[in-house]
């Protein structure tokens, strides 16, 4: 009861860290997905094939979800006040290098877009910073609030382009880069660690092979390799299905993607609130209902106005929500010392979680000339995942808090 009085009381402080967290998670997320709206551009300038062009796209994505477990162990050990400034000035270094020289090959390309992975890896930082500030029956909405920084890759597809068109091949790399510098500089002025945060002892290499040992960090892997990975899957892809399944232009069919990723970003933190006070778990369970039956309702290729329209919403709120309610999940069971590492494992799940399914509709698509069989297969995994959900992660969930009421009594 004491906890929940002081709950409403939290000062000024922790919102300013949420929200200079946030800003630069957004901010990363924008450079990191610089290449994705450049490939069509790439292919046809330096004619690379479609495998070339995937190729690209895909390592800096590959990168960062990879590079969140070493840079969420460092987080552990040396606080967000520090990794945050540092991620964000290494990333200007490929930005750069890929806005005035990296463009005249594909070697050129990748060598760029493999240190551009380097943004991907913010979120590693963010979350374990963030949720220290908050009490736990708020951590779920304030990692929620700052998954919302994942717009900014949709900032990226809706820019990049028309600055190319208006200011030259240069501009948005230059634009992100500045803005990269000027938020290092603020993180550096303006970040604090929460009262009361301990480094843990010992190497972070140690403390990553103690991560893995968790069962709640392979648990939570798994959920967000379904819920975010899902969204990864439909930002990237999405466009390119309503382009053959539907006719539609290149740039309505961006519109909508556009508005995918919008619901999908505001749905993240109401995940996490709803969490706080009904259960992850709950949510959980929900969210994963609502994906099996929109992906089964999408397989059979409804009209577009108005359900197809409806499912794809469905998708983008569920999808988000459950994404917010994976990590309310993480902050609320993992120990402190140890949230850094659990989220650079589970953020690493669910961008290779999005990595995969957009080559599966591909292939699946140039076998049978139909997407159906990849959306029932995405039904399959999400009723899957939410009995999965509901059956060992709900025990872990019990089985955490009985020592706690044992203790409170």
């Amino acid at each position: 009861m004491a906890e929940a009085r002081r709950a409403p009381g939290i000062g000024a402080r922790p919102w300013i860290m949420l929200l200079t967290a946030t800003v630069g998670f957004a901010v990363n997320f924008w450079a990191w997905a610089l290449l994705s709206p450049l490939g069509p551009r790439f292919q046809d300038e330096l004619r690379l094939s479609s495998f070339e062009q995937a190729l690209l796209v895909a390592v800096p994505v590959v990168v960062g979800s990879v590079g969140r477990i070493p840079i969420g162990a460092l987080t552990d050990r040396f606080g967000g006040r520090v990794m945050f400034p540092a991620v964000s000035a290494a990333t200007v270094v490929p930005v750069l290098y890929l806005g005035l020289w990296g463009q005249s090959s594909l070697a050129s390309l990748l060598i760029g877009g493999f240190f551009l992975g380097v943004g991907g890896t913010a979120f590693a930082v963010g979350v374990p910073f963030t949720s220290a500030w908050f009490p736990p029956e708020r951590r779920g909405m304030a990692t929620g609030v700052f998954g919302m920084g994942m717009g900014g890759t949709a900032i990226s597809a809706l820019t990049t382009v028309d600055m190319i068109d208006a200011w030259g091949e240069a501009a948005p790399f230059l634009v992100t880069a500045g803005l990269l510098v000027v938020y290092a500089a603020v993180a550096a002025a303006v970040l604090r660690e929460a009262p009361g945060r301990t480094p843990p002892s010992g190497s972070p290499w140690a403390g990553m092979a103690a991560t893995a040992r968790l069962s709640v960090t392979w648990q939570a892997a798994a959920l967000y390799a379904v819920s975010f990975g899902g969204y990864v899957a439909f930002s990237v892809y999405l466009p390119t299905y309503l382009k053959t399944a539907y006719g539609l232009q290149q740039a309505d069919a961006a519109d909508r993607m556009a508005g995918f990723v919008l619901l999908a970003v505001v749905m993240r933190p109401i995940g996490g609130w709803l969490s706080d006070r009904v259960g992850a778990v709950r949510v959980l369970v929900v969210t994963f209902a609502v994906v099996t039956v929109a992906a089964a309702v999408q397989a059979f290729t409804p009209s577009l106005a108005p359900v197809g329209t409806i499912a794809f919403l469905s998708l983008a709120a569920a999808l988000g929500a459950g994404s917010g309610a994976t990590f309310a999940l993480v902050a609320q069971l993992v120990p402190g010392g140890k949230v850094g590492s659990v989220t650079g494992m589970v953020g690493a799940a669910g961008g290779l979680g999005g990595f995969v399914p957009p080559l599966l509709m591909g292939s699946i698509y140039g076998a049978n000339g139909s997407y159906a069989l990849g959306l029932v297969l995405l039904a399959i995994v999400a009723a899957a995942t939410g009995v999965f959900t509901a059956t060992v992660v709900q025990r872990a969930v019990a089985a955490r808090r009985s020592p706690e009421k044992a203790g409170a009594r």
